[in-house]
């Protein structure tokens, strides 16, 4: 899949970043971010110039209830007036012909950098309607967020915790070839 080198920019009209996490650890909980960005190099021949960085800005988040995303934007979560922002740089693609690998870079969250593999999956490329080349793709992770320095819980009576540590990042995204 040569036509995957080149430049390409993430569409949020098109895109969605999305996290889950177990609450009570009885069910999964899911909410996302709304205003984010990533820019994407990609050289199939030679992979190791490839390049990913994105942004998402914390006060974003979503979980379709006021006031858990209150809760979740302060200090005992995201503190997302001291850190608005979240990044990802890549350090390493190791990515097939068909689009399917995985991405190494650093996560900065809440002032924190970590390494992250993000498993990746091309659905193919394809002009749209308007004439803009778009690339498909999901790219999956999970993080422990007390590696971030995230560790708001409670206990349960069963012994567990009300939050999850293990958060799983879901990207699905529509970029545009620039």
């Amino acid at each position: 899949m040569s036509q995957l080198s080149g430049t390409w920019n993430l569409d949020p009209t098109f895109s969605s970043v999305d996290f889950v996490l177990r609450y009570a650890m009885v069910n999964k909980f899911r909410g996302k971010f709304t205003d984010y960005s990533a820019t994407i190099e990609f050289d199939q021949e030679h992979p190791e110039n490839s390049r990913a960085q994105a942004a998402i800005k914390m006060a974003s988040l979503n979980t379709l209830h006021s006031e858990r995303d209150a809760h979740v934007r302060n200090a005992d979560f995201f503190d997302t007036e001291n850190y608005p922002e979240a990044t990802f740089a890549s350090t390493a693609f190791n990515v097939d012909e068909h689009g399917t690998g995985t991405v190494d870079g650093e996560l900065t969250l809440k002032g924190t950098t970590q390494p992250v593999t993000f498993e990746v999956e091309t659905f193919g490329i394809e002009e749209d309607a308007y004439g803009a080349v778009r690339l498909g793709f999901q790219a999956t992770t999970t993080i422990d967020r007390a590696a971030y320095g995230i560790d708001f819980n409670m206990p349960i009576k069963t012994g567990g915790v009300m939050i999850s540590n293990e958060i799983d990042i879901e990207i699905n995204g529509s970029a545009i070839r620039a």
